[in-house]
């Protein structure tokens, strides 16, 4: 039996520079991964938008460009086809391309289910015969019957994912729900199902809302992630799109009511310069002295806040 293939570390080769991404900061290239949210959180639109970046060139979310560009193969199982078609052009109308350029292919075949061998290779053909750019499949419940509690279950679908993106050269894009009661634990640790669907997420997107505030989360194994950005679902005309909305920083978007003490908490300490004690914290977030140490509590646990020389603080990214 032959050894197994070595060589020095010098010897490996360096990709350039450029290639670290497919969307800028956003997605990497040939990455795989998730965009994860509760139920009507904005996830299809999402994924729709990273894919007409990817076909056009334009910038996702009108502020991350894509560094490449090429056909994307879309799955999604769960709108009718004439409804995909019209959030498609809204989203090319709202990025301003025309929706006759889009190199985007959509299965039209109903039903993919990628536990049975047979669905498999023919996608895996699909895959081999288009060479997309970027792959979206939507959403991951709809693509199984297996038990996605059950490891030994999911992980052989995932490596058939994974399998996919290192022989085609191409970016793997799940859709996927975040569990339900799950609102104030990491955005990925909420994600249904069993713990590797987010261990194997090389760029991983999550939205989640704050009342009426819409929050997206940007994870990437392997490079820093930009900070927290706030969304919302805009009608122009016909066309309906997410897109990003800056908030300066201070009090909470005023359609956000009835703020959690998770939520005054960690907006506290956000905008906070140094440490707050729990005095200090008891008064800026006006909270009963229980209800503030059960919120720090929970947030502590879920490696959100940290115990710091003066007093509390949120862990750093």
């Amino acid at each position: 039996m032959s050894p197994l293939a070595v060589c020095r570390v010098q010897d490996l080769g360096v990709g350039p520079e450029a290639s670290r991404w497919l969307i800028e900061g956003l997605w990497a290239d040939q990455a795989v991964g998730i965009v994860g949210g509760e139920p009507k959180c904005g996830k299809s639109f999402l994924a729709l938008d990273l894919a007409v970046a990817v076909a056009s060139g334009a910038p996702c979310l009108r502020r991350f460009p894509p560094t490449q560009t090429g056909p994307v193969l879309l799955f999604a199982a769960e709108e009718a086809l004439p409804v995909v078609r019209r959030r498609l052009e809204g989203i090319a109308q709202a990025a301003g391309v025309a929706f006759a350029s889009l190199d985007l292919h959509v299965i039209t075949t109903p039903s993919l289910r990628l536990d049975l061998a047979e669905d498999r290779h023919r996608l895996q053909e699909t895959v081999a015969a288009l060479r997309p750019r970027l792959l979206v499949l939507d959403p991951f419940v709809r693509l199984h019957r297996i038990d996605e509690n059950a490891v030994a279950e999911v992980v052989p679908l995932l490596a058939y994912l994974r399998d996919l993106q290192r022989t085609f050269a191409t970016a793997v894009l799940v859709v996927h729900h975040a569990r339900k009661g799950a609102a104030h634990v990491r955005a990925g640790q909420a994600l249904r199902g069993s713990s590797e669907l987010h261990a194997w997420g090389d760029s991983n997107l999550y939205l989640r809302r704050r009342g009426d505030a819409l929050l997206l989360t940007v994870e990437h194994r392997a490079a820093p992630s930009p900070s927290g950005l706030a969304l919302e679902l805009r009608a122009c005309g016909d066309a309906l799109a997410l897109h990003i909305v800056d908030l300066a920083a201070g009090p909470l978007p005023a359609r956000a009511t009835a703020p959690t003490a998770l939520d005054r908490l960690e907006h506290a300490l956000a905008h906070a310069a140094r440490p707050l004690s729990l005095r200090q914290l008891r008064h800026v977030c006006r909270l009963r002295m229980a209800t503030l140490c059960e919120a720090l509590t929970t947030l502590r646990t879920e490696g959100r806040v940290l115990k710091a020389a003066g007093g509390y603080q949120l862990t750093p990214r």
